[in-house]
């Protein structure tokens, strides 16, 4: 069925894309100010990682990468672009369904911003501005796309005699059409049927038409501005009349004045009081009416609009209206990150002085790095590091507010500034950390050099006792992780970080402090914006990921991979060279073996490293020929252990297997 809406679909559409705009902004800036992990995208978000199933995380992860939740809140924001602009065009025909819809998203975003941990009431605030604000803006942006210019607003009209409303009679009028000159077909006003002098009104009083006068079926809606008051010699001067619009063309605006109740009489029909009385003219509204009309006062419709002139649509007004919701948009995003606290944070993190480790780390070996092309470097680069966390926004913590609470089964419920912590002695180490999450052969391990304090000295400062045997630690955003006391206070340099390959802890690698243990995987070790430990039992309280199917407890698997060749990838024939990295964090790698088309396993040439807890690169010469090749790899560990062919998946307790490139040679 065809709209009968004056605004086209399109640009229903981009009225519903710059409300929900300008709903975010506005919920963005006011974010900024209750809390970033407030705004209703990030906590929707939020929701959808808690509620996804884990082999879709898996897909995510091997997918996208560290880009999951870019993607992720990428996708949040098409499907409510989606949903916008739908509301939108349906709002062209009824804007309460767009209303409803603005209303509907709200109660979704509160809902999962209900959800987040250590969620107040105070942090719904952003969602329900944002949808109200979002719902005005709709509605104004629909308004000013209307061209309402043809409609005007009739005053109360007093007696055709009135003097400040009429000429008067026989007084020339500038508009008023010649009574010899025939008659505009242009639309005439229904309730012009009174006529200014006296034989008008005897005409009306008697029921037949002055010669010359209007028939009901010529009288047509008009602007009460627009209705000359006829003198005696205009009503009874014949002249020729064009056809007027029938009754059945008008609008629904028009006066409603049917053809029926006109038929016979130019200006006859029921009185407004209903009393059936003749010689009146009925115009809603209006009081009524003394006999003969004299004196009497007609109110006008409110809205009167001439026939075949319904509101229009006005580009140009909503494309400056749209102009200035984008305008608003942009500046509550921007506006709101700055209160976020990055910049402030940035700032922050700039100004710290590190001091200098008590127990520096030992040089790196001049042989750690063989400096192979397309090879892994030994030290990962910050900005290389990956990174796999559940934080969508990556909290802003000023380490003027950082403090770290240690309490639970300890002696002495301590809490430490960032101050405090750099005025411990601090250590440095290499320490290379492995994702649980990543596949054979997966990205997601990086080797770093970490400045930080003993996780063992803070601990014992607490006094822990002697039944507890799980530090279960919070990140800034609420995450949890669990870390076997054992581990931490075996002597290995598990780490309070502070700094990381020489400069103050990048803001997304946990900054101001995160935590750093040798051996195992990170979702159980390496907890980012950490602000509390609680001192506690394995079989009293679980971590985040323990009840979404992962392991209570992650040491590290052995592992290899393979760099160069990349898979897939094409040689010449010839001598070449494959070459990786192997790791087994806090046991070492002893060996390594590759071998081709399923052929005998040759020992690869290892390069040095300074401890045990860092990945060890690896290469092999090997003669090409022409032809398809699979290349294998595997690693034994300093206990003597070998890594396994068995393919398993990460998921609980990281994967397992060997792993392979497939190259050709020409």
């Amino acid at each position: 069925m065809q709209s009968n809406s004056p605004v086209p679909a399109w640009a229903g559409a981009l009225v519903g894309l710059v409300s929900g705009a300008v709903a975010l902004g506005v919920a963005q800036l006011v974010a900024g100010i209750v809390g970033p992990t407030t705004f209703p995208v990030v906590a929707v978000g939020d929701a959808a990682i808690d509620l996804t199933p884990a082999p879709v995380k898996d897909f995510a992860i091997r997918a996208f990468g560290s880009n999951d939740k870019a993607v992720l809140l990428g996708g949040v924001l098409v499907v409510l672009a989606a949903l916008a602009a739908l509301l939108g065009t349906l709002s062209r025909h009824r804007p309460a369904w767009g209303y409803a819809g603005f209303a509907l998203i709200g109660l979704i975003g509160v809902a999962a911003v209900l959800t987040r941990p250590d969620a107040t009431p105070l942090d719904v605030v952003p969602t329900l501005v944002g949808v109200v604000v979002g719902a005005w803006a709709l509605r104004w942006l629909l308004r000013r796309g209307l061209d309402t210019s043809a409609t005007t607003t009739a005053p109360r009209a007093t007696a055709p005699h009135a003097a400040a409303d009429a000429p008067h009679a026989g007084a020339p009028r500038a508009d008023a059409p010649r009574a010899d000159a025939p008659r505009s077909n242009a639309p005439q006003d229904a309730a012009a049927a009174p006529h200014a002098d006296a034989s008008g009104a005897a005409a009306g009083a008697s029921g037949t038409a002055a010669p010359g006068a209007a028939s009901p079926r010529d009288a047509v809606p008009q602007a009460a501005a627009d209705a000359p008051h006829a003198d005696a010699s205009q009503a009874a001067a014949p002249g020729p009349r064009d056809a007027a619009p029938q009754d059945a063309a008008r609008p629904a605006g028009d006066v409603p004045l049917g053809e029926a109740g006109l038929r016979g009489a130019a200006a006859r029909t029921a009185p407004s009081d209903g009393s059936g009385a003749s010689g009146q003219v009925a115009v809603p509204g209006a009081s009524p009416q003394t006999e003969g009309g004299a004196g009497r006062e007609a109110e006008r419709p409110a809205v009167m609009r001439a026939g075949g002139e319904a509101p229009g649509f006005d580009r140009r007004r909503l494309l400056t209206g749209v102009a200035g919701g984008v305008v608003v948009a942009g500046v509550g995003v921007v506006l709101g990150r700055q209160l976020g606290g990055r910049q402030a944070v940035d700032a922050a993190r700039v100004g710290v002085a590190l001091p200098p480790p008590a127990v520096p780390a030992k040089a790196v070996p001049a042989g750690a790095d063989l400096r192979i092309g397309g090879l892994s470097p030994f030290v990962t680069p910050n900005r290389d590091f990956y990174r796999v966390d559940t934080a969508l926004v990556v909290p802003q913590v000023d380490p003027a507010d950082w403090t770290l609470r240690i309490h639970g089964m300890v002696d002495r419920p301590i809490e430490l500034t960032y101050a405090d912590l750099l005025q411990l002695p601090l250590t440095e180490a290499d320490v290379t950390l492995t994702c649980v999450s990543n596949e054979v052969g997966g990205p997601y391990v990086g080797n770093a050099r970490w400045l930080g304090a003993r996780m063992a000295d803070v601990l014992r400062r607490a006094g822990l006792r002697a039944d507890a045997d799980m530090l279960l630690s919070t990140s800034a955003d609420g995450f949890t992780c669990g870390t076997p006391v054992d581990v931490v206070m075996d002597g290995r340099d598990a780490l309070f970080a502070v700094a990381m390959n020489g400069e103050a802890l990048p803001v997304e690698h946990g900054f101001p402090v995160r935590q750093v243990v040798p051996g195992l995987y990170g979702y159980v070790s390496a907890t980012k914006w950490v602000v509390d430990i609680k001192v506690t039992r394995f079989d009293r309280d679980e971590a985040y990921w323990t009840p979404r199917g992962w392991s209570a407890q992650g040491p590290i698997k052995t592992q290899s991979r393979i760099d160069v060749p990349k898979d897939g990838g094409s040689l010449k024939a010839g001598d070449t060279t494959i070459a990786g990295v192997a790791w087994a964090q806090h046991t070492g790698v002893d060996a390594v073996e590759v071998r081709v088309d399923g052929g005998q396993w040759r020992q690869a040439r290892l390069a040095e490293v300074p401890g045990p807890d860092t990945w060890r690169q690896w290469a092999i010469d090997w003669a090409a020929t022409p032809g398809e090749h699979t290349i294998e790899v595997r690693a034994t560990d300093a206990s003597g252990r070998t890594q396994t062919d068995r393919r398993a998946a990460p998921a609980p307790d990281g994967a397992t297997g060997w792993h392979s490139v497939t190259i050709s040679v020409a």
